[in-house]
């Protein structure tokens, strides 16, 4: 019997939410844990005001995201050189091991945004790089 005929197709709730080691927090969705997916991971992830994910890349993986609510920005590059700002509608791709730190720069305002990424168990691929935190201090 193939793969394809004992496939099916699953209806996931929004799962528990999840301090992620970049310091951000996520509802779980799609992964290999809930969905036994295995290349993809969706969830969705909340930026209080002034939130600062820790500085770090995903190994081996592409991330694309999309902006549900509020304005982010995001410093990104080997160095952390280069910099974007994020507003809802907005689509962002991140490549595989480009270093990134996210963040909200509003006192007010929650971004809420959907991220997809090719490892199915998300946490497994984050590696925190400490070395570039003080680049663009707090």
């Amino acid at each position: 019997m193939s793969d394809l005929a004992t496939a099916e197709c699953r209806l996931i709730h929004s799962g528990e939410h999840i301090v992620g080691k970049q310091g951000l927090s996520y509802t779980v969705g799609i992964s290999a844990e809930s969905a036994g997916s295995t290349a993809i991971h969706m969830q969705m992830v909340t930026l209080p005001p002034g939130a600062r994910a820790k500085a770090h890349k995903h190994a081996t993986h592409e991330t694309a995201i999309y902006a549900l609510t509020g304005t982010s920005c995001m410093w990104h590059g080997e160095r952390l050189e280069h910099h974007m700002t994020v507003e809802a509608g907005n689509y962002v791709y991140i490549p595989a091991d480009v270093p990134h730190l996210p963040y909200n720069p509003s006192k007010t305002e929650t971004v809420v945004a959907v991220i997809a990424r090719t490892d199915p168990n998300e946490q497994e691929s984050v590696v925190l790089l400490p070395g570039l935190e003080g680049i663009h201090p707090a």
